[in-house]
C-alpha cells in the first residue's frame, strides 16, 4: 500500500471497518535488550506517565498489531518463559500439557493449569510523543508491547458504546489520537484503568513527515516469524527440566512483561537469540504486572476447549 492510499483510506474510514472486522475474527477464534522496544517507567511511588501515538501496519503488512501466545511460570526446575506454538497454528508440549491436567477433573490440577495457562500479547509500532522520564524517546519510532487491558481501550474507541461518542481509529495518522499512558501501582503491580485517548487530531501537520516516519516502523511479521519460536522438541525438553523431570542449571530467562493478571510473556528479541535475565530483573518486572483477573472467565473457557478436544 502506497502512502497516499493510505490517506485516501483514512478519509474513507475504511481501515476502521477492517480493523473492527478482524477483532470480531479473533474473538470466534479463540527483551528489554531491544533498543526498538519501548517501556514506560515510573517513579518510586508506582506512578508513571507518558504520550504515545500507535502507528499504522507497515508498509505491505495488513495489520497494526502481532499477537503473542507466550506462557511464563516457575516450577521445581526452574522457570519456563517460552512463546507458544499456538501464536503460528502449532502443537504445543506445554499446552497439551495443561490439557492432560485439565482433563483428571481434579481442581488442585486446574489451578495448575489456571498458572500455567498461555497469556496473550500484543506489539504495535508508535510514535513516543511525550516521554518525562527518558525524553530522548520523544519523536522516536519504537514497538510496544501491551495486553488486554490497553487492547480493549484501543478497541472501546474504535466502537464506542454510547451514541454521543464517534469512533475514532487510533492507528490513523490524520485522525487518530495520541494515548494518553497513566500507569498507578495498585497492589504491587502496574494498573493502566486511568489510560485514555485525547481528541483525534493529525500526528504531524506534515505528510512529508509522517510518511517518513510510518517508512521507519518495524515489520510486525517479523514479531510472530517461525525463528521467534523453538521448536516442539525443544519446548518439551525444556518442560521436563522446569516440572523437575530433569536438573536444569540454566537461569531464568527473557523479559516477562504485561500489564494484565498472571506472569507475563517472553519478549522476542527478533534476532533468533535469547538472551539471559537475572533474577532480580524478573522479580521487578513482575511488580509491572496488572493484578487484575479480568481475563480468568476466557481462561477457563479455553481449558475447557482444551478438554474436549
Amino acid at each position: 500500500m502506497s502512502f497516499e492510499n493510505l490517506k485516501k483510506q483514512s478519509k474513507l474510514g475504511s481501515l476502521t471497518s477492517k480493523l473492527v472486522k478482524e477483532v470480531e475474527k479473533m474473538s470466534s477464534t479463540g527483551g528489554g535488550a531491544d533498543e526498538r522496544l519501548w517501556k514506560p517507567e515510573v517513579d518510586k511511588t508506582g506512578n508513571g506517565f507518558a504520550v504515545i501515538r500507535f502507528l499504522p501496519a507497515p508498509d505491505g503488512e495488513e495489520l497494526p498489531w502481532a499477537k503473542m501466545y507466550s506462557h511464563a511460570f516457575q516450577g521445581p526446575g526452574g522457570w519456563y518463559i517460552e512463546n507458544s506454538l499456538t501464536t503460528i497454528g502449532g502443537k504445543d508440549p506445554l499446552g497439551e500439557h495443561n490439557r492432560d491436567l485439565w482433563n483428571t477433573g481434579t481442581e488442585a490440577n486446574k489451578e495448575t493449569v489456571r498458572k500455567q495457562k498461555r497469556k496473550l500479547s500484543y506489539y504495535s509500532n508508535i510514535y513516543v510523543v511525550k516521554d518525562p522520564t527518558n525524553p530522548q524517546n520523544e519523536g522516536k519510532v519504537f514497538l510496544f508491547k501491551y495486553g488486554k487491558k490497553i487492547f480493549d481501550k484501543i478497541m472501546e474507541a474504535m466502537q464506542p458504546e454510547f451514541e454521543d461518542e464517534s469512533p475514532i481509529n487510533p492507528f490513523d495518522l490524520w485522525q487518530g489520537a495520541n494515548f494518553k499512558l497513566k500507569i498507578v501501582k495498585k497492589d504491587g503491580y502496574w494498573n493502566y484503568d486511568k489510560s485514555e485517548f485525547g481528541p483525534s487530531e493529525p500526528l504531524l501537520s506534515d505528510d512529508d513527515a509522517m510518511e517518513a516516519l510510518w517508512k521507519k516502523e518495524y515489520s510486525l511479521a517479523a514479531v510472530t516469524a517461525p525463528d521467534q519460536f523453538k521448536s516442539y522438541e525443544e519446548l518439551e525438553k525444556r518442560l521436563k527440566m522446569v516440572l523437575g523431570q530433569k536438573p536444569t542449571n540454566r537461569r531464568m530467562d527473557e523479559e516477562v512483561e504485561d500489564e494484565d493478571n498472571d506472569r507475563g510473556s517472553y519478549t522476542p528479541d527478533f534476532k533468533s537469540s535469547h538472551r539471559e535475565s537475572q533474577p532480580d530483573e524478573i522479580k521487578e518486572t513482575f511488580n509491572s504486572l496488572d493484578s487484575s483477573s479480568e481475563d480468568e472467565d476466557d481462561a477457563l473457557s479455553y481449558f475447557s476447549r482444551l478438554a474436549n478436544d
